[in-house]
């Protein structure tokens, strides 16, 4: 009996740029919930069951923001007939600031994503966002759904994560345009095959959940 062929060897995930944060001042008391780059609505609910009664009235925090919703793209292309997705490092404020254990640097690869602007065609977010990103510049048209959206974090925000996908040519990037802010200078860009990517998101060397959905999609692709 034949003996099964070995794995092929994984291709390596470096850590992203270590980009550290550190807090110079806590505005927390007495600071307004509101008029930030994320919003919290400070209410009060009442629970009404199929029954009829009312639980007693409960506080929750809802998070909000002008803008919404977020595009998540798989931007890929195939190299020896595999299929090779980008990811970017991001540093993510919340993860490295915090207080339970196990701590986090907060920096991550990710698929690139992005918010879609109020008035914003989904596709078109996309499009600008690949462009900032990663440097490639496509047609909105181009963009393929990946599946449906998603609400990522429902118990906090009613966010949702809206996904594409979109085959490039390696040799077209060019340099990211970024968008100016601190968070996203000094990113890196790795492409990686997605199979490769997958068995990192099983290793928890990929943290990120809306990328691990990503490229579960993008693997079942034909």
């Amino acid at each position: 009996m034949r003996s099964p062929a070995p794995p092929a060897p994984l291709a390596s995930l470096a850590a992203p740029p270590a980009i550290a944060l550190k807090v110079t001042r806590d505005r927390g008391a007495g600071a307004s919930a509101t008029g930030g780059f994320f919003d919290v609505r400070r209410l009060e609910l009442i629970a009404r069951y199929p029954d009829g009664h009312e639980s007693p009235a409960f506080p929750y925090d809802v998070g909000a923001r002008k803008a919404l919703d977020a595009v998540v793209m798989a931007v890929h292309f195939r190299r020896d007939g595999i299929r090779h997705v980008y990811l970017r490092s991001a540093v993510r404020p919340p993860c490295a600031l915090r207080t339970l254990p196990p701590s986090h640097d907060g920096c991550l690869w990710e698929l690139p994503a992005g918010l879609i602007e109020p008035g914003e065609e989904p596709a078109a977010a996309a499009a600008r966002e690949i462009d900032e990103e990663l440097g490639f510049r496509v047609d909105a048209q181009a963009l393929r759904e990946l599946g449906p959206w998603t609400f990522p974090a429902p118990g906090i925000i009613g966010e949702r994560h809206l996904f594409f996908h979109v085959e490039v040519d390696p040799g077209s990037r060019g340099t990211p345009g970024e968008d100016g802010s601190a968070l996203e200078a000094g990113a890196a860009i790795l492409a990686i095959p997605v199979a490769d990517a997958l068995e990192h998101c099983r290793r928890g060397a990929l943290l990120d959940a809306k990328t691990e959905l990503g490229l579960r999609r993008l693997a079942e692709l034909p």
